[in-house]
C-alpha cells in the first residue's frame, strides 16, 4: 500500500520504449558498478533447508530505517489529500504501454522476464518459472481498478515453479491471485509471513531473514534488505519482514526484484554482496506527495540511483502504470525514469522499459 514511513539515506543505471513481444539480449553491456568476478562480501550465507519450522520475534520494527509516520503527518495527508492526480493527471491513462505478447520460449539457460504489471513478473530461469508478488486481481482493497489490464492472461502461464513476496502489503500479496495456485507450490516469503499461507493451506512455504537464502532445483533464492515496512490489517504493524529477492541460476545469472522500496544504503551493501547482477527489477512510481513516500518508495531519479548502487547492467522499471496509488501522472514515472537514465549517461539499451504484458531475454 501507500501510506507511510520517511526513510533514512544513503547514496543510481535500458530497451526500447514501447516494443511488445520479446527481445534477446546479449549478456554485455557497460561495466557495471560492482564486477561479477569480484566476490561477494561477506560472503553469502548457506541455503536453508526448504520449508523449515523457524520462530520469529514478535516484531520487526528495528528493521524500519526510517520511523513511521507520526499523528501530525497524518494529519497533514488527511488535510491536503493529495493521494490521488487531478484530472489532467488522469488523462494520459489510455496512453500507458500495454503490449502483451506470447511468453517467450526458455531452456534452463535462459533467463526471461515478462511484466504482468505493477510488481508482477514472470521471470524464466534456471528452467523455473517464478513468479514475483503476483496480482491478478482487477482491484485491490482500498484501491481504484487497475488502469492496464494484466500482461499474461493466467491460463498462459505455463506450471509456476515458485513464488516470491516481498511485503504483505495488498497491492504486493494478493490472497484472490495465490488461491490459484496450488497448495504444494513453492512460496518464499520474508520472515513472519509463513502464518498467513499456512492458515491458506500451503505446505511449502520457505520463510527467510535478510541475507538467507534456499535453494530450489539449482536457482538460489536470496532475501536481501528493503527501505520499507508492514502492514495488512490495524494490529500488525511490522509483525512480519518485508526484502527484495535476489534469484541465482547455476550459471550465476542474476536477477534482482527489488520489491517496494525507497532510497537508501541497502542498495549498495546488496551490490557487495551479488556482485554482476544481470537485471534489477526496480520500482519507479507511486512517489508523490514526496514528503509522505519519500522512505518507502523511490522516485524516479532514485530508483537509477539505486540500479547504479546494486551494480545492476540492466534495469527493468515496475510498480508505476498497472494501479494509481498516489498523486503524480500516471505517465511521469516513465519520462522522467528515461531522463534520469540519459542522464547518467547509461546505454539506452540496458532500460528494459517494458510495456504491460512484453518480454525480454538474457541468454
Amino acid at each position: 500500500m501507500t501510506q507511510q514511513p520517511r526513510s533514512s539515506t544513503s547514496t543510481s543505471m535500458s530497451t526500447s520504449t514501447s516494443t511488445s513481444g520479446s527481445t534477446s539480449v546479449k549478456g554485455t553491456g557497460a561495466p557495471a558498478a560492482t564486477s561479477s568476478s569480484a566476490p561477494p562480501y561477506p560472503p553469502l550465507a548457506e541455503p536453508r533447508p526448504m520449508a523449515e519450522h523457524r520462530v520469529w520475534p514478535r516484531t520487526f520494527h528495528d528493521r524500519l530505517t526510517a520511523p513511521l509516520p507520526g499523528l501530525k503527518a497524518v494529519a497533514r495527508f488527511a488535510r491536503e489529500g493529495a493521494v490521488r492526480p487531478g484530472p489532467e493527471g488522469l488523462a494520459d491513462i489510455p496512453r500507458l504501454p500495454y503490449a502483451p505478447g506470447p511468453l517467450p520460449r526458455v531452456d534452463a539457460r535462459t533467463v526471461a522476464v515478462t511484466w504482468a504489471g505493477h510488481a508482477s513478473w514472470v521471470v524464466r530461469i534456471g528452467g523455473l518459472t517464478v513468479l514475483t508478488d503476483p496480482v491478478w486481481s482487477r482491484r485491490i482493497l482500498g484501491t481504484p481498478a487497475r488502469v492496464t489490464p494484466v500482461g499474461v492472461p493466467w491460463s498462459a502461464l505455463p506450471g509456476v515453479d515458485a513464488v516470491v513476496i516481498s511485503h504483505n502489503h495488498y497491492d504486493h500479496l494478493d490472497a484472490p491471485t495465490l488461491r490459484r495456485l496450488p497448495r504444494d507450490t513453492p512460496v518464499f516469503a520474508p520472515a513472519g509471513l509463513g502464518r498467513w499461507f499456512h492458515r491458506r493451506r500451503f505446505t511449502r512455504v520457505t520463510e527467510l531473514d535478510w541475507w538467507e537464502a534456499a535453494e530450489l532445483d539449482g536457482v538460489r533464492f536470496d532475501f536481501v534488505p528493503a527501505h520499507h515496512w508492514s502492514k495488512r490489517t490495524l494490529t500488525d504493524t511490522c509483525r512480519t519482514l518485508w526484502g527484495g529477492w535476489v534469484l541465482t541460476d547455476a550459471d550465476g545469472r542474476r536477477v534482482y526484484f527489488a520489491g517496494d522500496t525507497g532510497y537508501g544504503h541497502w542498495f549498495a551493501r546488496i551490490g557487495r554482496r551479488h556482485p554482476g547482477i544481470d537485471l534489477a527489477l526496480l520500482p519507479i512510481g507511486a512517489y508523490d506527495p514526496r514528503w509522505w513516500l519519500r522512505d518507502v518508495h523511490c522516485d524516479p531519479e532514485e530508483a537509477v540511483r539505486a540500479a547504479q548502487d546494486v551494480g545492476a547492467r540492466r534495469m527493468a522499471p515496475m510498480h508505476w502504470g498497472t494501479f494509481v496509488l498516489s498523486a503524480e501522472p500516471v505517465m511521469e514515472p516513465l519520462t522522467r525514469v528515461r531522463a534520469a537514465w540519459q542522464r547518467a549517461g547509461l546505454p539506452r539499451e540496458h532500460l528494459w522499459d517494458l510495456p504491460v504484458g512484453a518480454s525480454r531475454l538474457l541468454e
